[in-house]
């Protein structure tokens, strides 16, 4: 078998209705792994579930930023699987397009609410079930943008850097019990959050793609790919790090 091999895993994605964590529950599936799709819309969520190969799809509708929902989505995946070897926080909050004196304290604390308490809720409920079960993966969904800043991001960028130092602190923590925690950082990739900055994708790709020295924006399926890594086998020596799958962004 395969250290790429997911088989006999059971995993939970969190934002996985769309994007960049649907191709994640995709691929993880499509590596043999049974998977709990995350989402507070529950419409999507049971649509990615319903791709996934195998039938090895679950869909859970859950709000990442409450405690009781977190705690009964892994519940929920544990019942139907057994066990948890997996977690990938990858629920992501529209941000405004602000600097820290025109951001209102609402979105302010939205957006922190979904990309930082999420996380935590999640791996607060995941962390005890995987250390009774010998040990796991998990893995922020974090950004280029956690280690380079960007004009207007103010919030988006201290969000994503808080997950690179959690996930640092996560990993000192849990080793003993078997459990690895590392943040992925994807440079811009082609999903529909693309959307929210630009009228079309053309646009992005024509005003975001230089940036990148590779010239081109991601797309989901590579940043799928280098989860698969992170939660398999392969990359058992790996924890606390930061894994930038960005095209090349933060090395100018």
């Amino acid at each position: 078998m395969s250290e790429f091999s997911l088989a006999g895993k059971a995993a939970v994605v969190a934002g996985a209705g769309d994007g960049i964590s649907r191709a994640i529950a995709q691929a993880f599936a499509a590596a043999g792994a049974r998977v709990a799709c995350l989402d507070i819309d529950g419409a999507k969520a049971a649509a990615t579930a319903a791709s996934l190969a195998g039938g090895r799809g679950l869909a859970v509708a859950c709000d990442v930023t409450d405690e009781g929902a977190t705690r009964a989505a892994v519940e929920q995946a544990v019942a139907a699987f057994g066990g948890l070897q997996v977690l990938v926080n990858g629920a992501a909050a529209a941000d405004p397009t602000a600097t820290v004196v025109e951001c209102s304290l609402a979105d302010w604390e939205k957006v922190f609410a979904v990309n930082v308490r999420g996380p935590f809720l999640l791996s607060k409920a995941a962390v005890p079930v995987m250390a009774r079960g010998g040990g796991g993966s998990i893995i922020h969904i974090a950004s280029q943008m956690g280690r380079v800043g960007a004009p207007g991001r103010a919030v988006y960028c201290a969000t994503k850097g808080a997950l690179i130092q959690l996930a640092k602190v996560m990993a000192i923590d849990h080793a003993a019990e078997g459990i690895r925690v590392n943040t992925l950082s994807p440079g811009a990739v082609e999903t529909g959050r693309m959307l929210m900055r630009f009228d079309t994708m053309a646009a992005a790709r024509a005003a975001l793609g230089p940036k990148h020295v590779l010239g081109r924006l991601g797309l989901p399926e590579e940043i799928a790919a280098a989860a698969v890594f992170l939660a398999s086998d392969a990359s058992s020596f790996m924890t606390g790090a930061d894994l930038l799958v960005d095209g090349g962004y933060a090395a100018v």
